[in-house]
């Protein structure tokens, strides 16, 4: 099997030679600007001195300071960390926002570890990597396994030794110059994607059935959102499990009893157990993969039956994936377009920081709605002009921007 990056990478070299670009740009471009391993010793709470491993990988910073989020997980290797800073380049010259791509992770399991833990952690990763970070340098953010206390750890201890600003994280509680609308931006985006989309595919929204693969940040704000505009959510699963009600499942209830059972829809009595195996496989008009990374790949594919993938998990489909719903007729919205709400929102903060002036929920959300509309009809635009895929049209889009800045600012 490919590595990840490998896969992305086959994306971009596409768009490049549909955009005729040269292969001295395309190296440029495709090789990461700048890769760092730290060590990170946290003595923990029983006295023993354990050594994570973390990542900060920079990609391409043409277009501004390089943005992305810092993964804690298991899998957060190097080949994970570089392939979605990668993505992160695309992602952010494609909804338009001026910044780069970057990425970060460490390899460990936060469910396991204590709240001290995971503070110690945090600021010996961010001492570790202080010299590479800066609000004109790179600007992380909450992902997989980190939230908006890890974002204020990361501040506290960048400030130590370079002194106080905020505008060094995005995604950090509101109290500490965070931006309202931040949590549920990638969500809030995701349903904006689906809304968009039932008129370009004559898929009636009010009543249409969803379902999504995983219920953390992004995945239980798209239930919210998208139940709030009528459609039905049949099915949900995440790690533990999940549930199914053809329908539709009661996502305020469903909401509430999450918090009360670790994040996990696993055992919700509205409806009946249902795997994620099964959940790919449901009939329905939009399948949501809100997880992690390849989940979608040739032999399950086969068995998708959705009229639409909305892929707001990054990379949740394997090229072979891609493929076989192709051939069944299934279009894709690609995940540089549909999550891309969650950094558009920290852009806004970053500049809410730099001015020292806060917005309104309401500014922040018809803000994001311009930008992800704007973005929406890039892609649509040109996938129908040229004929090709929506992840086609998305790449040929972003890696155009990326290129255009790095010629603009010449050649070594």
């Amino acid at each position: 099997m490919p590595q990840a990056f490998d896969t992305v990478t086959e994306f971009f070299e596409h768009a490049c030679r549909r955009l005729a670009v040269s292969m001295e740009i395309c190296e440029i471009v495709r090789t990461p600007d700048r890769e760092m391993r730290v060590e990170v010793p946290v003595r923990m709470d029983n006295g023993q001195l354990k050594v994570f491993i973390g990542y900060r990988v920079q990609h391409n910073g043409a277009r501004g300071p390089y943005k992305g989020g810092i993964r804690y997980h298991q899998e957060a290797d190097v080949d994970e960390v570089r392939t979605l800073s990668a993505l992160m380049t695309w992602k952010t010259a494609l909804v338009g926002v001026p910044f780069g791509g970057a990425k970060g992770g460490v390899q460990c399991d936060p469910t396991t570890m204590s709240k001290t833990e995971l503070q110690r952690l945090t600021r010996g990763f961010t001492r570790a990597i202080s010299h590479i970070i800066g609000v004109n340098r790179d600007i992380p953010a909450p992902d997989v396994g980190t939230n908006a206390q890890t974002m204020a750890w990361m501040m506290a201890a960048y400030a130590e030794e370079h002194g106080y600003n905020p505008g060094v994280v995005t995604g950090k509680p509101v109290e500490l110059g965070g931006s309202l609308g931040r949590e549920e931006a990638t969500g809030f985006g995701v349903a904006l994607m689906v809304g968009l989309a039932s008129k370009d595919l004559s898929i009636s929204l009010a009543g249409s059935t969803v379902a999504i693969q995983g219920f953390g940040n992004v995945g239980s704000y798209t239930a919210k959102y998208l139940h709030e505009h009528g459609c039905h959510i049949v099915g949900i699963a995440d790690v533990k499990g999940g549930v199914y009600n053809a329908k539709g499942l009661e996502i305020p209830a469903l909401l509430v009893y999450a918090l009360q059972h670790s994040g996990s829809v696993a055992g919700f009595p509205g409806g009946e157990p249902l795997t994620n195996d099964e959940l790919l496989a449901l009939p329905c008009d939009w399948l949501i993969p809100a997880a992690l990374g390849s989940v979608l790949r040739a032999d399950n594919a086969a068995k998708v039956h959705a009229r639409c993938v909305v892929e707001a998990a990054n990379h949740p489909l394997e090229p072979d994936a891609d493929l076989v719903l192709a051939a069944k007729g299934i279009p894709v919205l690609p995940d540089l377009l549909v999550n891309a709400g969650g950094v558009t929102v920290s852009y806004f903060e970053w500049v809410q920081n730099v001015q020292r002036f806060s917005w309104d929920l309401e500014r922040v959300n018809n803000e994001l709605t311009n930008y992800m509309q704007r973005a929406y009809r890039a892609v649509t635009n040109r996938a129908r002009a040229e004929r090709i895929s929506h992840r086609e049209a998305a790449y040929l889009v972003a890696v155009e921007r990326v290129v255009s800045a790095v010629q603009l600012q010449g050649l070594p």
